[in-house]
């Protein structure tokens, strides 16, 4: 059996992880895309959306980040040098921490924007939802400003041979993907599945990502 055989296991981890923080993205968010104020993800959907939902979002993320963790920290073993995999583990060590803050972030912000709207609020909502975003909006681009380093970091690996992938497998990586996908998303009309789709949007990129090495995996045994 070929030394990497065994990273199988991994990246079925890893798409489970997409599964359970992908699940919770479309459970926040499918519904009604129709919106009242300036912030386009507090729709009309959301306003009636039952707790349980985005109680089972926030509890899948946590499954979730484990399951991520499991197949993204393997991932370097695909790495052939020692400094490379050295600055990809840190990369990603502080990459994972902002994942489960930036769920909880978005999960907070809907439950208490249905709670309003389900228990008399609803005129209130829309404005006391959208100034708590708004006070900690800065939290978006930090977290992503933490997660993405690591996947840049691993596109330049890719591209200049440094692993045992081919040099164009490099355009596999999420962040590509994802702007493919993201591109999809502007083509499909206003719909619950368009809202919950652009929400899930990097769990889908990351699904692929894990895809596609776990397909190359298995050709390689």
């Amino acid at each position: 059996m070929r030394k990497f055989a065994k990273m199988r296991l991994f990246l079925i981890c890893g798409l489970l992880g997409c599964l359970c923080y992908g699940a919770g993205d479309w459970l926040m968010l499918y519904g009604d895309p129709a919106y009242r104020g300036t912030v386009a993800w507090l729709t009309e959907g959301a306003a009636v959306i039952p707790q349980w939902r985005y109680s089972l979002a926030m509890f899948l993320a946590f499954p979730g980040i484990v399951l991520y963790g499991t197949a993204l920290f393997a991932v370097e073993g695909y790495i052939t040098g020692e400094k490379g995999k050295k600055i990809y583990h840190w990369l990603n060590t502080f990459g994972m921490t902002p994942w489960i803050a930036l769920h909880l972030f978005y999960v907070m912000i809907l439950t208490l924007y249905a709670w309003m709207n389900g228990n008399g609020y609803g005129v209130q909502a829309t404005e006391v939802c959208e100034g708590l975003f708004h006070a900690l909006a800065w939290v978006v681009p930090a977290a992503e400003g933490m997660m993405l380093p690591v996947f840049v970091w691993w596109f330049y690996l890719q591209i200049t041979g440094k692993t045992v992938f081919p040099k164009q497998y490099a355009f596999t990586n999420v962040l590509i993907v994802f702007a493919v996908l993201k591109g999809i998303s502007l083509l499909l009309p206003v719909s619950a599945f368009r809202l919950g789709f652009t929400n899930g949007l990097m769990s889908e990129s990351m699904a692929v990502m894990f895809g596609i090495m776990l397909a190359w995996e298995c050709r390689e045994v």
